[in-house]
């Protein structure tokens, strides 16, 4: 997923991108409110963790101008302050969680997959549709009950589906949320992952259709019963 890590203490901000970008997520560092608010205008994506001690503009008031725009992007705040009262400040200006520093490494993967989890409206991290079935705590897929050879940028890919299954993604639109600011993807590059991903889930539930021209629809469909 496309994460946005708006931080301005540089050496943090680059160890939680280079994690999440070893998880397969899609992470970019913003040091300036500023620069992230105008980013937020524009750019799509799946999660934000923020930070509220930053210059050009304040954490809080990236997390204002993003709520008034009715963007419901999930917020994990960054903070150093401990005190109940900014704890319900941050969570009654839009916030949907908060981590105090220092935290350790491993409960931030786990609140970030907790609401990214919530926004897709799953209610757990092992779901099954039909007989596939995602682990996103081991970033497994099974098929059938077995695991399948699949990359981290192809079970990104099964994510950004599986969290709009019946809606139509154009490539731009997929682009959006698997690469970040510094990867430069080829022209051809979503339809060689697309035909990647069918190729491996081939047999299964999901059912990624092409729309020429418009882009790409996920869809579970029940499988015909053996005799």
């Amino acid at each position: 997923m496309r994460v946005l890590v708006v931080e301005d203490t540089k050496v943090l901000g680059e160890a939680i991108c280079e994690r999440l970008n070893s998880l397969g997520h899609a992470a970019d560092l913003v040091m300036n409110g500023q620069q992230a608010s105008d980013i937020l205008k524009y750019q799509t994506v799946d999660l934000i963790l923020l930070d509220l001690n930053l210059p050009g503009l304040s954490g809080l008031q990236v997390l204002k101008n993003l709520r008034s725009r009715d963007n419901p992007t999930p917020v994990l705040i960054l903070t150093a302050q401990d005190q109940i009262d900014d704890r319900i400040r941050l969570l009654d200006a839009g916030a949907d969680d908060y981590l105090t520093k220092p935290f350790n490494f491993g409960e931030l993967e786990a609140r970030c997959r907790a609401l990214l989890r919530r926004h897709h409206g799953y209610a757990k991290n092992i779901t099954d549709h039909g007989n596939l079935q995602v682990n996103r705590d081991a970033r497994q897929v099974l098929l059938n009950g077995e695991v399948q050879p699949i990359t981290s940028r192809e079970f990104q890919l099964l994510e950004i589906f599986l969290g709009h299954l019946g809606r139509v993604l154009s490539k731009d639109e997929i682009t959006e949320h698997l690469f970040n600011f510094d990867e430069s993807p080829g022209p051809n590059a979503i339809e060689l992952y697309v035909g990647r991903l069918r190729k491996k889930l081939s047999g299964s539930s999901l059912v990624i259709s092409t729309l020429r021209g418009l882009g790409y629809v996920a869809e579970i469909t029940k499988l015909p019963k053996s005799d």
